[in-house]
């Protein structure tokens, strides 16, 4: 029997999608699978949830910038290639696969040092420095735009393959009914989805709580806020706000009439499978590299959202935004249909294919 053995952490956006491949894979192959993580934070949590092993390492982060704290992280870097190896002898994965972020690249350097195949993949459209690391190991770099292969250093350029974001099954399997039971609402509802991802989005909030009253016109706002966020929501009829949406999310979103919310790659790629036109703020500025704003760009320009960045991102035009899609059927059906053109592509069968295909496995 296969062990495989995958890593990735510190946001939903890395652990979603390497959960997606990791359930998809245990259907088609009789294998054990192992998750490791960050020792602290939501990893271990979310992969236990989903019924796979976790180990723990220590891990420090990655920074493009002068920071006295790099020295200190650097030590953690250290210590987690030395337990990632310790794992790995004792685990003997058949496979590595890295969902990015930067507790994968001590478990991906350990691996590489073992002999063992590594597999990354990158879920947004420019590479993180994590990817640009992982990748001097990875057999194969998986990206989920074709633009992103250019942007790789040159030596992945041809181990890349374009495979789109992995999503979970229940994405592609959800029915608008159940998503309406769960929210006790009737057929004829309008649903607003607000979401801020697995660690909220403050900005995205207070956007919404500055024009509720107008959003509630025409929807019923659902409102994922973040852990710790839901006690400053405000209470309306028709709004339903709640810290965090797991098992109910898919069906929500399927009942969902239009999508707000950052643009991490998670929350795109989502919308995109679920065919759901998006209103998009990206997190943007110091302390970020662009990849939100690229993802938005990427959607906005295939006619699937609109974007609201930096000074752009006030009440008056996310309202506006909102308004014009809302009142405007023509638009919401060519907007979810462009959304659906990206989100066809089944990622996490690709992804599992290439996986069974290094394995030597068929099923």
């Amino acid at each position: 029997m296969h062990t495989i053995a995958f890593t990735g952490g510190g946001t939903g956006g890395h652990i979603y999608p390497g959960l997606a491949i990791a359930l998809a894979l245990k259907e088609r192959l009789d294998c054990r699978l192992v998750w490791i993580g960050a020792n602290k934070g939501m990893d271990r949590s979310l992969v236990e949830a989903a019924g796979i092993e976790f180990r723990g390492i220590p891990s420090g982060k990655l920074r493009r910038y002068f920071s006295l704290r790099n020295a200190v992280d650097m030590l953690r870097v250290l210590a987690g290639i030395f337990a990632s190896r310790r794992i790995l002898r004792e685990l003997r994965p058949s496979l590595l696969f890295s969902k990015g972020g930067f507790v994968s690249v001590p478990p991906c350097a350990a691996a590489a040092s073992l002999g063992i195949p590594v597999f990354t993949h990158e879920s947004d459209y420019s590479p993180g420095l994590a990817t640009r690391l992982n990748a001097r190991w990875a057999e194969r770099v998986l990206v989920a735009y074709p633009e992103t292969v250019e942007a790789l250093p040159e030596a992945a350029r041809e181990k890349a393959v374009v495979t789109g974001n992995p999503v979970r099954v229940d994405f592609r399997k959800a029915f608008a009914a159940a998503g309406r039971e769960f929210l006790g609402i009737g057929p004829d509802e309008r649903v607003l989805l607000v979401l801020g991802g697995s660690q909220g989005a403050r900005q995205v909030n207070e956007l919404v709580w500055a024009v509720l009253p107008k959003l509630l016109e025409t929807y019923v706002v659902v409102h994922q806020t973040g852990p710790g966020l839901g006690s400053a929501a405000p209470s309306a009829p028709g709004y339903m706000p709640y810290e965090y949406l797991r098992d109910e999310l898919p069906s929500i979103l399927a009942a969902a009439e239009l999508v707000v919310g950052r643009s991490g790659a998670g929350t795109v790629w989502e919308a995109a499978t679920a065919g759901k036109p998006m209103v998009l703020v990206p997190l943007c500025g110091a302390g970020t590299r662009g990849d939100q704003v690229e993802n938005a760009v990427y959607f906005e320009k295939r006619g699937a959202a609109f974007t609201l960045e930096g000074e752009k991102a006030d009440a008056g035009n996310f309202a506006d935004a909102i308004g014009r899609i809302s009142q405007d059927k023509k638009l919401r059906t060519k907007m979810a249909a462009q959304a659906a053109l990206v989100g066809t592509k089944d990622s996490t069968r690709l992804c599992t294919d290439l996986i069974l295909e290094r394995l030597g496995g068929h099923a």
